[in-house]
């Protein structure tokens, strides 16, 4: 995957992360994408919350299919490790680097088109699985690399730029997630950095596979009048469920005078507390004082909204979807699962690591084994 070399200048003023690392240090090289594209809103995105998070770039592993969606790994952590696999198959290449290595960080980027058509299988059996990896699924309702055509993804109704009508029922990549057992649910638009940053924060800071489907307009093919994954669309039918930010992993912050106690840190995107569960039924702000020095501002959210519940965040998907609305930020949430490597017990250490003692034991290991089966 090749793209233009960005020039090396930085201001010598930048501001460094607990690495020393500056947000130059997590970009990768120029976009070769349509101007405008929300793709590069998310690549934008992903370089703000890796940043913050303080990723060491040779621990991530970039990982993508085909399609305009699949670009993205080449502008972002250009010193991270890649892989650009065949289409729909990104999810079994990322099983297989989790699987060796379960100190990287797997980012996968897909779309539309390459996850939930060809790729819909590979998706499943990865959320199934558990993978430990952040799944972000840049959903733009057309393929945009073959010119426009109606996706999976694709709205009753939707019109393509040319006015054809799509008549087939979509496929939602939320509600499918959480009907395959997803332990993190998330949607969000590229035009909204301020809830994208701290839901792919939480994302990659979730042990278990978390999908984060995000609303990605292609300006080509798919922005115009009719189109409901355009800009003006998203903005117009945007239904924020919860309002999120994100809370490292900490000692307890306690908060009084909440009716719902106190806060934990149990890093991820929260909805008021940073257990998931609203700030305080009157509405009241209260700005808290975090570790670092800084503050989190908690307000109120939906009393009747909560993310843990599975039953209700895709009732209330399905809710937003029937009146033509889009449901977005930390839907579903669930950290008490057991990821794939708590199931299948992978070593923790590297399998580049270990030595030939331990990946070859003999073969008197291998006759014992064998004497299970006989």
């Amino acid at each position: 995957m090749t793209s233009i070399a960005k020039p090396v200048v930085a201001h010598p003023r930048l501001k460094t992360n607990a690495l020393g690392l500056t947000l130059r240090d997590y970009e990768g090289g120029m976009s070769t994408l349509c101007a405008g594209c929300g793709h590069d809103s998310v690549t934008a995105a992903i370089v703000q919350a890796t940043w913050e998070l303080g990723i060491e770039p040779h621990r991530a592993a970039k990982m993508s299919g085909i399609g305009c969606s699949s670009k993205t790994t080449a502008y972002f952590l250009k010193q991270s490790h890649g892989f650009n696999s065949v289409h729909g198959r990104m999810p079994s290449v990322s099983s297989g680097a989790a699987a060796a290595n379960r100190g990287l960080s797997v980012i996968g980027i897909s779309g539309d088109g390459d996850s939930l058509s060809i790729g819909l299988g590979q998706l499943s059996h990865a959320i199934r699985r558990n993978v430990n990896m952040i799944y972000i699924l840049e959903n733009n309702g057309v393929y945009g690399l073959t010119k426009g055509q109606f996706s999976a993804s694709a709205d009753i109704g939707s019109k393509l730029k040319k006015g054809e009508v799509n008549e087939q029922p979509p496929i939602d990549p939320v509600l499918l997630a959480l009907s395959v057992g997803a332990t993190f649910v998330g949607r969000s638009f590229s035009g909204d950095k301020r809830q994208l940053v701290p839901i792919i924060k939480a994302a990659i800071s979730h042990r278990g596979l978390a999908l984060v489907d995000v609303i990605s307009p292609c300006v080509t093919f798919n922005n115009h009048e009719g189109s409901t994954k355009s800009y003006k669309y998203t903005r117009d039918h945007d239904v924020e469920a919860v309002e999120a930010d994100y809370i490292p992993v900490c000692e307890p912050i306690e908060i009084t005078g909440l009716s719902n106690g106190s806060s934990n840190g149990n890093g991820h995107a929260t909805n008021g507390h940073a257990d998931g569960r609203p700030a305080n039924g009157d509405g009241d702000l209260r700005v808290v004082q975090l570790h670092d020095g800084g503050t989190v501002r908690l307000r109120s959210t939906d009393p009747s909204y909560d993310p843990t519940d599975r039953a209700n965040a895709y009732q209330h998907i399905s809710g937003c979807q029937s009146r033509g609305e889009i449901a977005t930020g930390l839907l579903f949430v669930d950290e008490s699962s057991r990821s794939m490597h708590d199931v299948l017990k992978t070593t923790s250490t590297p399998l580049v690591d270990l030595g030939h003692e331990d990946l070859c034991p003999g073969s008197a290991a291998l006759e014992k084994l064998m004497g299970r089966f006989c």
